[in-house]
């Protein structure tokens, strides 16, 4: 996978150009930094624009940790998890913006699908990451899966009553790994190399150690395991870490 995408894309926060454009769609406040947090650093390293589009704070479900405070409130845990969130975007040298849709359930509003469709043709990227089409332990996540594509298939339409920035082309979408991949039919048909950024991931990560700091080393290790497999697949023995993807539509391009 290229992090920056492939084809025309923009360049600066909302008007097109030649730049690379990355735009992750995160459910939750912290998701974007365990399962994509290399691909958008590498991103970013590369000269690209990156974006997170989070669409909850994760205020309820994930954060348990937080919870347990004495005087916790919704609304002190929705801030914290955002200041967490928007530390390891800066980390990772993306911009964040958070729609705060809701936690356990997060609910498909019009409201929200028309926010999704404004910034994709704002925003114009040459690559979506979001979550697996399924997810049986966490239904958030297959939620934002189709929200994204409903998005996106929007967003291309001509006859939209907004007129104001041009349509959206064939962006590819690629779903990043989840918790428990086999349970969720997920089969990586892309090993990103992020070991040249990995630093930079594991200081993103430790920015959630408030509400999810448990899950630092799962994804530490995790890293590691696919360097390892993507190295038994071709890559260079550099490779130490690595990241895995699952693209929705087909790769056009030649076979060799």
């Amino acid at each position: 996978m290229d992090p920056a995408g492939t084809g025309a894309a923009p360049t600066g926060t909302d008007a097109r150009g030649s730049g690379p454009r990355l735009v992750v769609v995160s459910a939750h406040a912290a998701d974007f930094v365990w399962r994509a947090g290399g691909a958008i650093a590498r991103c970013a390293a590369e000269g690209g624009a990156v974006t997170v589009l989070c669409l909850s704070f994760g205020e309820r479900g994930e954060s348990a940790a937080l919870w347990r405070d004495e005087g916790a409130t919704l609304e002190s845990v929705k801030a914290a998890r955002a200041e967490e969130a928007a530390a390891a975007a800066e980390t990772l040298g993306a911009r964040i913006e958070f729609f705060d849709a809701g936690d356990y359930p997060l609910r498909p509003t019009v409201e929200l699908e028309d926010a999704l469709v404004a910034r994709f043709r704002a925003l114009a990227p040459t690559l979506l990451l979001t979550h697996a089409e399924r997810d049986p332990y966490n239904l958030d996540h297959a939620l934002t899966h189709e929200l994204v594509l409903r998005a996106r298939m929007i967003a291309q339409a001509h006859g939209l009553p907004d007129r104001s920035t041009p349509v959206l082309g064939a962006t590819q979408v690629m779903a990043f790994e989840p918790h428990q991949p086999e349970q969720c039919g997920f089969v990586p048909d892309n090993l990103l190399d992020i070991t040249a950024v990995f630093d930079r991931k594991q200081a993103a990560m430790k920015c959630m150690d408030g509400a999810q700091g448990h899950l630092v080393s799962y994804y530490e290790d995790l890293a590691r395991r696919r360097g390892v497999q993507a190295v038994r697949n071709g890559a260079p023995r550099s490779v130490t870490h690595a990241e895995a993807f699952q693209q929705v539509f087909p790769h056009v391009g030649g076979i060799w």
